[in-house]
């Protein structure tokens, strides 16, 4: 089924991608559109993942790295990939005070993971699992390729609007229908189209994912804990200056990187985290009953002793 949406999606975006290319140029401006936008399609399935990591600055880290807390992070996120039946993802981290992590990929065998260095420092172990869990469910769901490649198309759809809206205006002659007055509503129009496409696919998502990740994890609510930190954080001004520079990207991540808050809304690119706790408490996962069979590291009670115990 998410094979089936992702055509969708991608006939969608390319569609708009094309609709763009005729207000600006023409037929000749649509055919142009089109050949591109083949070619970024083909290109966002096989590199999309790529693109966001290095777009985020992302460092692969493994159990051999020096700090203790990324090392115990990088057993986690390897045992709850046993735990979800996956294989071992790419584990990353990227440098941002803001606490927030994504998942990323075309697949469970080319999936990646990352984490913010403010969400290992914020969130106690347990939590982290819960988030991190909440990631690999995306992985599970398949839905990473998806999410990506929606965000590599619609910041693309973006970029062309405001190209449109500095440079198509210039002439008004038959080949460009709609003139200035429709290359000014191509310019307003199209990333409100990308941006609603987006929401309309993150946020019932986030539900499912959540609700696999609590299975994952064993606790859902750690999880919870989790969604209700991030955002308390996120709106207390901590700023991810890269989410800020592709907005594109903002559904990627477990909180809006852009404001900390969302709502189920059609403006909204994540549910609100209220109702998204409520629904994990209602799950009622029982911390008693997680098994912690074959934990590469003891997870611990939740409580800290230290920045990290």
């Amino acid at each position: 089924m998410n094979h089936i949406k992702t055509f969708v999606l991608l006939a969608g975006l390319t569609a708009l991608f094309v609709g763009a290319g005729y207000m600006i140029g023409g037929p000749t401006g649509m055919l142009i559109a089109l050949v591109f936008a083949v070619g970024m399609n083909l290109f966002s399935y096989w590199n999309a993942d790529k693109i966001v990591l290095r777009m985020y600055g992302a460092v692969e880290v493994d159990a051999g790295h020096p700090v203790p807390m990324v090392r115990q992070y990088v057993a986690d996120v390897e045992d709850l990939a046993r735990r979800a039946g996956l294989p071992r993802p790419r584990i990353t981290v990227i440098d941002s005070e803001q606490p927030n992590a994504f998942a990323t990929g075309r697949d469970p065998t080319h999936a990646a993971v990352a984490a913010s260095t403010g969400l290992l420092g914020l969130l106690d172990r347990d939590e982290i699992r819960g988030v991190m869990a909440h990631e690999l469910a995306h992985v599970k769901n398949r839905d990473t390729l998806t999410m990506t490649v929606t965000a590599t198309i619609a910041g693309a759809i973006s970029a062309l609007a405001n190209f449109a809206f500095f440079f198509g205006g210039s002439r008004d002659d038959d080949e460009r229908p709609g003139g200035l007055i429709g290359t000014i509503a191509l310019a307003i129009l199209a990333p409100i189209a990308a941006m609603l496409v987006q929401m309309a696919v993150s946020r019932s998502r986030e539900y499912e994912a959540d609700r696999i990740g609590a299975e994952i994890a064993g606790d859902g609510r750690a999880l919870a804990r989790a969604l209700e930190k991030i955002e308390a954080y996120a709106r207390g001004g901590a700023v991810n200056v890269e989410a800020e520079r592709n907005p594109a990207t903002a559904h990627l991540f477990i909180i809006n990187p852009l404001s900390g808050r969302g709502g189920d809304s059609l403006f909204s690119t994540h549910p609100a985290t209220h109702n998204r706790v409520e629904a994990l408490l209602r799950l009622g996962v029982s911390q008693a009953t997680r098994s912690r069979v074959g934990t590469a590291v003891p997870v611990g009670d939740g409580r800290r002793v230290g920045p990290w115990s």
